[in-house]
């Protein structure tokens, strides 16, 4: 190979480096911000009240929806958590970064990491919410997921020491796992972990049967199963949706019209191959149907279509608005929100959904995937003091593949090594725990007081 064509290849593939220039680069990070530095928890300069706050991530959403969100967070403080990823957003922008940037799940928080099935069939585990995801200091996840295992084990009624401990092993469980794929070819760290097997690799045994429980019950997770329980068919033969509000409800001829007639622009969104597949399906009904805690009173519809025979398929088109993250990183709106999230997700997990895509209707950006796919949890709030340990492990494991997707892992092993890095983001994850008790405490008191509206739902059963 000549010269001019080896300038070529370095251009387009970058030039190589010696691993331990790169980890040396990591360590000098160190000396910049050191891992002392990110036990301190502090707020944004310019933090709004709880009252500003959820009146402002409430604009846009539907307006009938707006007191069942401010209803699902008021259950607890894991429960405001789990809805304010912008709150904690302005809150990390005033800590210390160290300026290394990977694509974050935006959300890291314990109840947004479950399993759901590959297209051969597997029962994986991964992160499963990108609709905050953008590019930014890999820190912001990693003190989000830590601070969330200590407000699930408070709900669960761990001990102080049961949650420090497991917000610790998050933090250990991550370093090691860097320092694992740091050693590693890049296309086996590339495609690392995620099914059973990595319980093991974590000394997260406790989960076995906690993991093996959720993958059973995922497995009969399908659209088959929704469509059995969620549909009928009529005197004209069309299968439609069976209501049940508040939770699915039917939609008018226009919203019904207008969401069947964005699926072409989302099949273009899918590779070729996956075009083909979709296109043998024929949609027989639209309805809408409530989601999660964050996403509250946003637009989100289901699509039931059908292919050979009975075979049902449910598509999920979940309204996507721009990332809570996006002020405080001081990036812009997306051209295309959906695609943004659909760009996050292909790039963090290690199998996506292979009819995730996006679309527009009447207007709005939206993501479009399969709903309900083989998808399975297991529950942080639920879990006793050692399987709350274990749960960390396995989820900090998680974050440092998807993080190592786009940064490279031995840049983030010299930050990492050594020092007291996990007592640290310890200490910071209790410190903000507290401050999300304190701001749960001002919801309730606000809603109390009138000023915000709640919709409390009633327990099943």
């Amino acid at each position: 190979m000549g010269e001019r064509a080896r300038a070529r290849v370095a251009d387009a593939l970058g030039t190589w480096v010696e691993p331990a220039q790169v980890r040396a680069e990591g360590r000098a990070l160190r000396a910049v911000v050191g891992h002392g530095a990110h036990r301190r928890m502090a707020l944004g300069a310019e933090r709004p009240s709880i009252v500003e706050f959820v009146r402002a991530s409430n604009a846009g959403r539907v307006p009938d929806l707006v007191p069942l969100r401010v209803g699902r967070m008021l259950a607890s403080p894991f429960a405001f958590f789990r809805g304010s990823a912008g709150l904690m957003a302005g809150d990390l922008a005033a800590a210390p970064s160290t300026g290394v940037h990977a694509q974050l799940c935006g959300d890291a928080h314990a109840a947004n990491f479950g399993l759901y099935g590959t297209p051969d069939g597997q029962i994986v585990m991964d992160i499963n919410d990108f609709d905050e995801t953008l590019p930014g200091p890999w820190e912001w996840d990693l003190k989000r997921l830590a601070t969330s295992l200590v407000l699930a084990g408070r709900e669960g009624a761990v001990s102080a020491k049961g949650c420090r401990d497991a917000a610790e092993d998050v933090v250990r469980s991550y370093r090691k796992t860097i320092d694992h794929l740091a050693e590693q070819p890049f296309l086996d760290s590339w495609t690392a972990l995620g099914d059973e097997s990595v319980l093991s690799k974590v000394r997260a045994e406790e989960l076995f049967d906690d993991f093996a429980k959720a993958a059973k019950k995922a497995r009969k997770n399908t659209s088959a199963r929704v469509a059995a329980r969620w549909t009928s068919r009529g005197d004209d033969q069309r299968w439609r949706f069976v209501v049940d509000p508040p939770v699915l409800t039917a939609v008018d001829d226009e919203v019904a019209d207008a969401v069947v007639g964005a699926l072409p622009e989302y099949v273009d969104t899918l590779r070729e191959s996956r075009r083909n597949l979709i296109m043998r399906y024929g949609v027989s009904d639209v309805a809408f149907r409530v989601v999660g805690t964050g996403s509250v009173g946003l637009r989100n519809y289901l699509a039931l279509l059908h292919g050979n025979g009975d075979e049902a398929l449910i598509l999920q088109v979940k309204e996507a608005r721009p990332s809570a993250l996006a002020e405080h990183l001081g990036v812009g709106a997306a051209k295309h929100e959906g695609k943004r999230i659909v760009h996050g997700a292909r790039l963090v997990q290690a199998e996506t959904d292979i009819l995730l895509g996006w679309t527009t209707v009447q207007g709005r950006d939206y993501i479009v995937r399969q709903f309900r796919n083989r998808k399975g949890e297991i529950d942080a709030t639920t879990l006793d003091r050692d399987h709350l340990d274990d749960y960390g492990r396995l989820a900090g494991a998680l974050l440092a593949r998807a993080h190592t997707r786009s940064v490279d892992p031995r840049l983030l092993s010299g930050y990492c090594e050594g020092g007291d890095l996990d007592e640290a983001f310890a200490d910071y994850a209790i410190a903000y725990a507290d401050q999300t008790a304190a701001d749960h405490a001002e919801l309730v008191a606000a809603v109390e007081a009138g000023l915000l509206p709640a919709l409390i739902e009633q327990p099943v059963g």
